[in-house]
């Protein structure tokens, strides 16, 4: 079982930065693909961004593409999303997840999820 831990939420203005990150525990993380979404309130839960397990490979939601930047550190059983011009619309609760194999953009596709972050932006 693999456990998750989301950091580095909070309020922020419009056009402003915040890098959120996830730390892993139990199983061996350096094989999971991870990914990061987020669910805004009576939304559904969308697809942010993914990376595989070596960190070679990225995925973006064209919502964020050229403005997110998402990695990993495998030594620290951690990844982060770097979120840069931050926009209204871009508020919701922000998840990690993980998976084992390849990195897939669905919700259902992944097995881990932290508790989520909050992220508020205001215009």
């Amino acid at each position: 079982q693999v456990q998750l831990v989301e950091s580095g939420g909070g309020l922020v203005q419009a056009g402003g930065s915040l890098r959120l990150s996830c730390t892993a525990s139990g199983r061996t993380f350096s094989r999971y693909a991870m990914a990061w979404f987020r669910q805004a309130p009576g939304q559904d839960r969308e697809f942010v961004a993914a990376i595989s397990w070596s960190g070679g490979s990225t995925h973006y939601a064209d919502s964020v593409k050229g403005r997110f930047t998402i990695s990993r550190d495998n030594a620290k059983n951690t990844v982060y999303l770097q979120m840069n011009s931050l926009k209204p619309e871009d508020t919701a609760v922000y998840y990690c997840a993980a998976r084992s194999g390849s990195y897939l953009n669905t919700v259902e596709s992944y097995n881990y999820w932290g508790q989520g972050t909050q992220v508020t932006v205001s215009s």
